[in-house]
């Protein structure tokens, strides 16, 4: 049957079939003129597809839907589905991503557009490689110009630079066991808040000193190497009853999975906000942890491939793209970050999983984390 045009209420729609191609879609337009120009895109569409395959015609929003489908993030994809999403990606290349880039953040950082545009994109990319829907190709991001050292003046926010484990370990104290265990975790890993939140029973391997992170930033499974001083805490929390309904690790004290990172801390907003009015440390938030692995890691002499891969960057260079560690270098790497004494000395260290239901002193129902009698 060949590709016809009907009416349901004010909106055309297409449904046929092109050389044993079956079509049924909306054109999304009430104005018939426009409906049949979309048809005749469509019937090209379908003649290409019957002759070259369905990966040759894959648009950007069929990829994105995929990406979507298979647990991916959708965060920033809107903007890059409104521009590019009834695009095939054979035809997307680096000027229209660049200039997309410039388009939506005129005065942004290199940094974030980045993290805006280029990294969701990519993800979209690569798991569209996965399908093979797309040819592997690496993407350009953009980077501050070599020799650039002019200061810029900007709002500070917490979080965005390392602190001493020192001082990490005093605010960590101060804070409630359960969201202390989450933010020890960020202290030791690399990983990203959103990560751990959705960290899971299964994606654990204590004795192997591994975790899994099933979606990442970049659309990528990878491996985390876990360091030592977190195992028993892990081995601990691991044995909670009822991870047979809900798999993820890391809870509340009220016992509620955590929500995503929003509006700087998400589920740990109120924790952290607390933490400091208790210490007076107003320089640490979820993120810090990242920040201060990834800088504790180069004054130890790691490599940059091993901090980056523990950390999850994606690859900028094709030396880097296809550099792959294996574990047991990353695991000996994030083991040089340094354990201070008082980690082992909180007052829940003995039994995570007992104390993790305790709140510290002025925190809702006062408990002061003092042993139950």
């Amino acid at each position: 049957m060949a590709l016809k045009l009907f009416r349901r209420g004010k909106i055309w729609y297409i449904r046929g079939t092109v050389r044993g191609i079956h079509v049924y879609e909306s054109t999304k337009v009430a104005d018939k003129a426009s409906a049949q120009r979309i048809i005749k895109a469509v019937k090209s569409r379908l003649i290409e597809e019957s002759i070259s395959g369905h990966a040759a015609v894959v648009t950007f929003g069929e990829a994105a839907d995929a990406y979507l489908d298979w647990r991916g993030s959708d965060r920033f994809l809107g903007p890059l589905r409104h521009r590019f999403g009834s695009t095939e990606l054979r035809e997307i290349d680096q000027p229209q991503l660049d200039s997309l880039a410039k388009e939506l953040l005129p005065k942004a950082l290199p940094q974030t557009r980045n993290r805006q545009v280029y990294t969701p994109f990519i993800a979209v990319w690569n798991h569209a490689c996965k399908l093979r829907w797309a040819s592997a190709q690496q993407w350009i991001r953009p980077r501050n110009p070599k020799g650039t050292n002019v200061p810029r003046w900007a709002s500070k926010r917490s979080g965005n630079k390392p602190v001493a484990y020192d001082r990490a370990t005093t605010f960590l104290a101060s804070m409630s066991p359960a969201p202390a265990m989450l933010m020890l975790t960020l202290f030791y890993t690399g990983l990203r808040p959103i990560e751990a939140f959705a960290l899971a029973a299964d994606d654990v391997d204590g004795p192997g000193r591994w975790l899994v992170i099933r979606t990442s930033k970049t659309g990528e499974p990878r491996g985390v190497p876990m360091h030592d001083v977190l195992v028993p805490m892990f081995e601990s929390l691991l044995k909670r009853k009822n991870l047979s309904i809900d798999r993820r690790i890391f809870r509340t004290p009220r016992g509620k999975p955590y929500g995503e990172v929003t509006d700087g801390g998400g589920g740990l907003k109120s924790a952290i906000q607390g933490a400091r009015r208790r210490t007076g440390i107003n320089d640490i938030s979820p993120y810090t942890g990242r920040y201060s692995v990834s800088t504790q890691l180069v004054v130890n002499g790691v490599h940059p491939y091993i901090k980056d891969q523990i950390l999850g960057h994606a690859a900028d260079s094709m030396s880097r793209h296809y550099t792959n560690v294996p574990q047991a270098p990353l695991i000996a790497a994030i083991n040089t970050l340094p354990v201070p004494s008082a980690i082992r000395a909180l007052p829940w260290w003995e039994n995570p999983l007992g104390w993790a239901g305790r709140l510290a002193e002025g925190t809702g129902r006062r408990t002061d984390l003092l042993p139950r009698t």
